[in-house]
């Protein structure tokens, strides 16, 4: 007998209704029986506009630092109650369940006596951590990403969101740009670091409040702005755009055309020595002791301070490429493939290989260089994959034998040119990427 491969059909109508009732306790919509129906009022951009967010540092008093605490473990809570209530109305009952039925459970579970503690939190930021799950089914759905997992207390992120009607933000009219924000379920403003000032007269849309590993309080800020184009950059005395081609690597970060490069700060292998001693003095403690969290707390702090520098090394050299430079054109990486599992032989090596990429962060660099040029007016040409950049001689354009990563300097067997790996990659992608802009 064959195995069926028909896939199971989803229950719909009154039956699923009854399930989502009876057996999965999802509240039926009874206050809006005798509503009328009324359109959705959403938030459009204004056309010029782009949403910027704006990050800043805040301490928060002891009362607020319980009360984050509270909202971070119920929308963690929450958002893996959502994930097990879907996953199990689908595998057990084949219903689907979504977004507005995850709502009307979060209702029940506020008013049940057992979970009355989620009355302590913002209803509107626990909704928000729903949200959140129905964008992970979405992109798992549409197979961007694996499908969503449970949050745990020590590897997720301490993260809650805050809509519009979740704060109260008050502008100083002496500082435009800065002011109080008061968060829902707090009597005292934010103690808030204005390190820079937003856009005056403008109210931020959403409010993000995160704490990291080394135990810092930050919040972010989205905004609605115009964001001024620079102006345009051409080739020393003509009015042809000024082109750049970029080669990101691992012997160095970023090799441009002209055979500029910028080097690689290799931040977790200057730190690995510290990582390792310290990792081995976490092991040697005793679950559950204080001395044990104090060396967890060491651990944070340094990877934190590692994320910190290579953030501010990566925004520096975006910044600069966008502000010298009209059209940008980069290779279309797909790092996700590179990254995948070592297996078999060359294990270890490809495990130092995924770990160097890992460190060179090179999505951050392509996605800082993306909203920026959209920002500023910039021209950016992404060349596909299979481009062969580095084989192709960018003199003659003759094809070149496979190189082993190893190899560095190579000479065109045609014409005889002498070729840098990496700047010839980057000539070839820049005159790639003339082309396609013309055609």
């Amino acid at each position: 007998m064959g195995v069926s491969t028909e896939k199971p059909k989803a229950v719909k109508g009154e039956e699923a209704e009854r399930i989502k009732r009876e057996v999965l306790g999802i509240g039926d919509r009874r206050k809006h029986h005798t509503q009328e129906a009324a359109p959705l009022n959403g938030h459009t951009k204004e056309p010029d506009t782009q949403h910027r967010a704006y990050r800043f540092r805040f301490y928060p008093t002891a009362e607020q630092t319980e009360q984050l605490e509270r909202t971070f473990g119920a929308c963690r809570w929450v958002y893996n109650e959502g994930l097990a209530l879907r996953s199990t109305a689908w595998e057990k009952y084949r219903v689907n369940v979504g977004f507005a039925e995850t709502c009307r459970a979060l209702t029940g579970w506020r008013h049940s006596r057992e979970t009355s503690w989620l009355q302590d939190v913002s209803s509107s930021v626990l909704q928000q951590a729903l949200r959140h799950l129905g964008h992970a089914f979405r992109r798992f759905f549409e197979g961007h990403a694996k499908y969503p997992r449970r949050k745990r207390k020590h590897e997720s992120r301490a993260s809650a969101t805050y809509t519009r009607s979740c704060f109260k933000w008050v502008e100083n009219p002496e500082q435009p740009g800065t002011g109080l924000i008061t968060l829902a379920k707090q009597s005292q403003p934010l103690d808030i670091r204005w390190s820079r000032a937003l856009p005056a007269g403008v109210i931020p849309l959403r409010l993000s409040v995160t704490r990291d590993q080394a135990g810092r309080y930050f919040l972010s800020t989205l905004v609605e702005e115009r964001t001024a184009p620079l102006p345009a950059v051409f080739v020393h005395g003509t009015r042809k755009p000024k082109a750049v081609g970029l080669d990101v690597g691992l012997a160095s970060l970023v090799t441009l055309d002209d055979g500029s490069k910028f080097d690689h700060p290799r931040l977790l292998k200057r730190y690995a020595e510290k990582l390792a001693r310290l990792q081995r003095e976490l092991h040697r403690k005793v679950k559950g002791s204080r001395n044990r969290e104090k060396v967890r707390q060491k651990i944070g702090r340094l990877y934190t301070l590692i994320g910190d520098a290579r953030r501010d090394m990566l925004d520096q050299l975006t910044t600069r490429l966008v502000r010298e430079n009209q059209v940008l054109v980069v290779e279309d990486l797909s790092v996700a493939n590179l990254l995948r599992s070592p297996q078999g032989k060359g294990k270890r090596r490809k495990a130092g290989l995924n770990q160097a990429i890992s460190d060179a962060s090179w999505s951050v660099l392509l996605h800082q260089l993306r909203y920026k040029c959209d920002w500023y007016g910039r021209t950016l040409v992404i060349v596909d994959r299979f481009f062969p950049s580095t084989r192709r001689c960018s003199v003659c354009h003759a094809m070149g034998p496979k190189m082993d990563l190893s190899v560095r300097q190579w000479t065109c067997g045609e014409c005889g040119a002498q070729h840098d790996r990496d700047v010839n990659a980057a000539v070839n992608l820049r005159d790639e990427g003339i082309r396609l802009l013309a055609a």
